[in-house]
């Protein structure tokens, strides 16, 4: 074989077990007894142990030595294998081995202390987590630590670029904010029990509405909603809350876009570098597209409303259009992934800064909560009532993910990019969408984003799809229009 095929034999077989440690923690998040997590976390270790031996293989540098690449997508291969190789030479195997250890640990304890409202139960396992993730930020930095794990996330991405991006959104989001709060006309709240059994008809129907091949994937809950996966196996879960459809739905419309991706992208590039999502940011804006832009739009939302009155009956919503509007209200709420299009970022911008200064080291573990409650309070006018309504409500922070979050923020400017080249380019979305079928603009997304999986750096991945440099304001354009009609402003 050529010093490329036999790199190439190597990295298909790095991948594959990756992928048997992702549907791993799947099953921990899903369907694992709860009794199991002590073994759960030393079975995670051991499979880091040996995805972290074999991506510092002593044999990498040769074959990418002597590899002589044939095609644009081979160049790519072997340039992300030694970029990969750069930065995992960079952590000991020890620091790998004890954080998936701890981290496969801490989602439990993060799951019960959730469940019982007690926030210092899982303070001394997030100081841990913190500790390793510095140990880890400066043995891959040759500069900010934080940048260093923002790039597993977004590579090529400093914080520098992200707060002046957040800080141009600020101030158009809170002064719409603003008019929207103070508006005369304001939306109906859901006031109804929505059976769960019932809500995750809906989900199904949604999810297969968007494209997603059951064939290759499944729809389970978790605590905290997410997809795991790729290739063929690209599985989803959602959550259910009897007095909310919209969680559970569009959770699973959100979810949908990640493994759709995931469904998509080029079968050539299966079990190689390519054969992945290129970036979170670039993932979320599949996620959020699918979600926002089409998902929460007056024409799927009134094929929605069919459904939901076929599913529910009267559910106090007589119109479409009024139902539109409720899909969209904007009203206080404590938890992101509940949160409205509009005061979504903002949360975003919160976990941003806050992590920022926990790994940086000016915010400590155990002032994190005060810290948190007392951000919330400023940026959203509420008190924290409950550590599940406040820094614990997320899992990424238990699980070692930072650098994660201001991903999702990206991913909101880029579908914002998408949705306007969308629009242009496939002016008939909106009939398919009145009847329950996103596939033409799950079409066009497949061909000009997701089939192309990891070929193209994130920013060049975005840029050729839209013909021109993402930038945020055809996302605040789009909020603005919307809820200005919305709210009649």
């Amino acid at each position: 074989m050529t010093a490329f095929q036999e790199l190439s034999q190597f990295l298909r077989d790095t991948q594959a077990l990756s992928r048997v440690s992702m549907r791993t923690g799947w099953d921990q998040e899903t369907v694992m007894p709860r009794g199991a997590s002590d073994d759960r976390a030393e079975e995670m270790a051991a499979l880091e142990s040996i995805l972290h031996a074999r991506r510092t293989d002593p044999r990498l540098p040769d074959w990418l030595d002597r590899a002589q690449a044939q095609t644009p997508a081979q160049a790519r291969i072997l340039e992300l294998t030694a970029r990969s190789y750069a930065r995992t030479t960079r952590i000991p195997a020890r620091l790998a081995t004890e954080l998936a250890r701890l981290t496969s640990l801490s989602q439990g304890v993060w799951a019960r202390a959730r469940a019982d409202e007690d926030a210092g139960a899982f303070l001394p396992t997030l100081s841990q987590v913190v500790a390793l993730k510095r140990e880890e930020a400066q043995a891959l930095s040759d500069g900010d630590p934080y940048d260093a794990l923002l790039e597993d996330y977004e590579p090529g991405t400093t914080q520098v670029e992200i707060a002046q991006i957040f800080d141009r959104m600020r101030p158009r989001l809170t002064a719409l904010l603003d008019r929207v709060r103070g508006a005369a006309a304001q939306p109906k709240a859901l006031n109804h029990n929505f059976p769960a059994d019932q809500q995750m008809h809906i989900a199904r129907l949604c999810a297969t509405a968007f494209g997603y091949d059951w064939t290759r994937g499944r729809l389970d809950l978790a605590v905290h909603p997410f997809s795991s996966g790729g290739g063929n196996d690209a599985r989803i879960t959602t959550r259910v809350a009897e007095n909310d459809p919209f969680n559970c739905i569009y959770s699973t419309i959100h979810e949908v876009g990640h493994a759709c991706y995931e469904q998509s992208i080029d079968q050539a590039y299966n079990f190689t570098p390519l054969g992945e999502g290129v970036s979170m940011g670039v993932h979320e804006s599949q996620s959020r597209i699918y979600e926002n832009q089409l998902g929460r739009s007056a024409p799927f939302t009134a094929w929605l409303f069919g459904q939901m009155k076929k599913s529910f009956g009267d559910f106090g919503i007589a119109k479409p259009q009024d139902f539109y509007a409720t899909v969209n209200r904007v009203a206080p709420g404590f938890i992101r992934t509940e949160s409205d299009e509009l005061q979504y970022n903002l949360h975003i911008m919160l976990r941003f800064d806050l992590e920022r200064d926990l790994i940086a080291g000016r915010l400590d573990v155990a002032d994190l909560e005060e810290a948190w409650n007392a951000r919330f309070n400023d940026d959203f006018g509420l008190q924290v009532d409950k550590p599940s309504n406040g820094f614990l409500q997320d899992v990424h922070w238990p699980v070692g993910l930072f650098g994660y979050f201001p991903t999702y923020a990206l991913g909101n400017v880029y579908a914002g990019c998408l949705n306007q080249q969308l629009r242009h380019a496939v002016p008939q979305i909106d009939t398919h969408l009145e009847r329950g079928d996103a596939s033409p603009a799950t079409a066009w997304l497949r061909e000009h984003v997701q089939h192309h999986g990891a070929l193209r750096n994130p920013r060049d991945t975005i840029a050729h799809a839209c013909g021109c440099a993402p930038d945020e304001a055809p996302l605040l354009a789009q909020l603005e229009d919307k809820f200005t009609a919305i709210y009649q402003l």
